[in-house]
């Protein structure tokens, strides 16, 4: 079962990396999704994309780590060697199981009446919390945000512009690029306490009059909306909820077939 899972795994790495992104290019080599595969074995639950930006450079600067020593190491010449052959050959049959599994797995079908049933029958995991949409420009002293704070009191309606062309001129975050806008967040368990809280004390369309202190710096706050809680529509997450279904019916179907063929099989336990 262990290696059914991790051929499982491995199929929807396979699957996730057709289109592969560029991350870098090291020598005239591209550093794509591919790449990224050592990443997704050691962490299968975790999804690359939605990873901060910081753990991101840190798993690409990894990747290109691999692929430099990479390099390094076929010019010892090892495939000339007998563990090499020994261990090409034990991967060879790995990956012709890997690839069936793959194969299985693109197999595996989930009807229209499948996915609403289990839509309605789950909805209650399907809650989204109350998230906030906003912007934040990061500076590192507490004067500096002040006077940032001035220029934005001198703006008048216009003052979501101005914040956007303050952050692009002085945030230290890498959101400043965006005029400091950030991916919504929840109230809790997404941003640093003292950050949310501040935020979520604003109206719509305004901004932190005084500075907000975090181990980051200085923030000031710019509140764009604040989207209610709810229920994830199903046209939203059907792909997902298909995936999940279409791992399920595939876990079961493997089982099935490796208890059929084990009672079919000629098996010495010694």
């Amino acid at each position: 079962m262990k290696k059914i899972l991790m051929a499982l795994s491995l199929a929807a790495i396979f699957a996730s990396s057709v289109n592969a992104e560029v991350y870098a290019v090291v020598d005239g080599e591209e550093i794509t999704d591919k790449d990224m595969l050592f990443l997704q074995q050691a962490m299968p639950n975790v999804d690359f994309n939605a990873l901060p930006q910081d753990m991101k450079d840190k798993a690409i600067d990894q990747a290109i780590e691999r692929k430099i020593l990479m390099k390094e190491a076929k010019k010892d010449k090892l495939e000339d060697t007998k563990e090499y052959k020994e261990a090409l050959a034990e991967f060879e049959q790995t990956m012709v199981l890997e690839l069936w599994m793959r194969k299985q797995l693109e197999a595996m079908k989930v009807s229209e009446s499948e996915s609403k049933k289990y839509y309605n029958e789950n909805k209650d995991k399907m809650v989204i919390p109350e998230s906030a949409n906003a912007r934040h420009i990061l500076v590192k002293t507490e004067k500096e945000a002040k006077d940032i704070i001035k220029d934005l009191g001198k703006a008048g309606k216009d003052v979501e512009n101005k914040f956007i062309e303050l952050a692009k001129a002085k945030s230290t975050d890498p959101s400043a690029a965006n005029g400091g806008e950030l991916p919504p967040f929840a109230k809790e368990g997404q941003m640093i306490p003292e950050f949310s809280k501040a935020a979520f004390a604003l109206k719509p369309n305004t901004y932190t009059k005084t500075p907000v202190k975090t181990q980051y710096g200085y923030h000031i706050i710019y509140l764009k909306s604040i989207t209610p809680k709810g229920v994830v529509k199903y046209e939203e997450i059907k792909p997902r909820i298909e995936e999940e279904l279409k791992l399920v019916k595939f876990r079961d179907v493997i089982a099935k077939k490796a208890q059929d063929l084990k009672k079919k099989a000629k098996i010495e336990k010694k």
